[in-house]
């Protein structure tokens, strides 16, 4: 149990001086020195700062690939896919510090193994909530419900107001979208 803990607060730190210095600017000296450990405790969880980034996104994104298992045996209806928006807004909340970390760090991520496999997951996604007969307006209307939910994490800092009250808003966007192309031009559920 004390090493999940001492992971834990290892990638918490690591995440928190990646945010005021920036990732090539943070070693893994600073790392040690902000938790009070040795480098070579430090060594024992994490040998460079990419295995701690990439441990950080597989146990954030973890929630992520359960809602895609859990949608793929699903029937493809319109409350699937409402439940899906909103799983997935829970998985995007509890990811934030690294969605954070994501959007400001854009180019050292590409040059990670994480990038990858991100943009697989939100093309597995974007394939959950839109059906192949669609016309492409409503292709452009379920991509941009997952689209409204990212740039609504890191946009809506920027506004005023409840938390909450922000996370609800942005739901109800997503779901008005994928329920007006579940719908069609034609007004009648498909």
């Amino acid at each position: 149990m004390a090493r999940g803990n001492t992971r834990q607060r290892i990638q918490d730190v690591a995440l928190e001086l990646f945010a005021e210095q920036g990732y090539e600017k943070t070693s893994l000296r600073e790392i040690a020195e902000r938790l009070d450990v040795t480098k070579a405790a430090l060594y024992y969880h994490f040998k460079t700062k990419e295995d701690i980034i990439v441990s950080l996104f597989e146990d954030l994104t973890q929630p992520i690939d359960e809602l895609i298992t859990w949608a793929e045996g699903q029937p493809r209806t319109l409350e699937t896919k409402k439940e899906l928006l909103r799983r997935y807004q829970a998985a995007l909340i509890d990811a934030e510090p690294l969605f954070r970390f994501i959007q400001e760090n854009q180019a050292t991520v590409r040059e990670l193994s994480i990038g990858l496999t991100f943009k697989e997951r939100l093309l597995t996604l974007v394939g959950l909530v839109q059906e192949p007969d669609l016309t492409m307006a409503d292709r452009v209307r379920c991509i941009s419900a997952l689209f409204t939910m990212h740039a609504g994490m890191f946009f809506m800092q920027n506004v005023e107001g409840d938390p909450e009250e922000k996370h609800e808003a942005l739901l109800e966007v997503a779901v008005d979208l994928v329920t007006q192309a579940q719908q069609g031009t034609g007004g009648s559920p498909k």
